[in-house]
């Protein structure tokens, strides 16, 4: 067996350290992270497509819409002494293409309903040609018999 016929080499091996770290993220996810993902999962909100635990580069992403290219992130009591690693990582997102919103945990706790409404204005701000799409869409359905 020569070099060439290994299969496990080292993009195998970092795609799945990369699988590995997203499920254990998802594994132990907080409350607040738990409750979002309940509103955000099966196209529930608005039909957008949400992933959770999502690699950007080097990090993860809360939860991650890929067609409008917006990451929510969820922010506990530790961030508050990570404040420069967050912005690192969220001028890295940015980079990437993404629009990045930031919840505190609290906030998802106690007012699901206002953090929903935001990431929905956010979304339709973000996806102005997949509305066009999604109306277009509607059209045809309407004229036909």
């Amino acid at each position: 067996m020569t070099a060439e016929d290994d299969v496990s080499g080292p993009l195998s091996r970092s795609r799945e350290r990369v699988r590995v770290r997203a499920r254990t993220l998802r594994e132990n996810a907080t409350d607040a992270e738990t409750q979002l993902w309940y509103h955000l999962r099966d196209r529930r909100l608005a039909g957008y497509k949400f992933r959770r635990q999502r690699s950007v580069g080097p990090y993860f992403a809360d939860f991650a819409c890929l067609d409008a290219k917006l990451i929510v992130e969820l922010d506990g009591g530790q961030h508050s002494d990570a404040i420069a690693y967050d912005e690192a990582r969220t001028r890295f997102m940015e980079a990437e293409g993404f629009r990045v919103l930031r919840f505190w945990n609290n906030d998802v706790l106690t007012q699901v309903d206002l953090v929903k409404e935001q990431i929905l204005q956010a979304l339709q701000t973000l996806t102005p040609a997949l509305s066009r799409k999604r109306e277009r869409e509607q059209d045809t359905k309407d004229l036909s018999p």
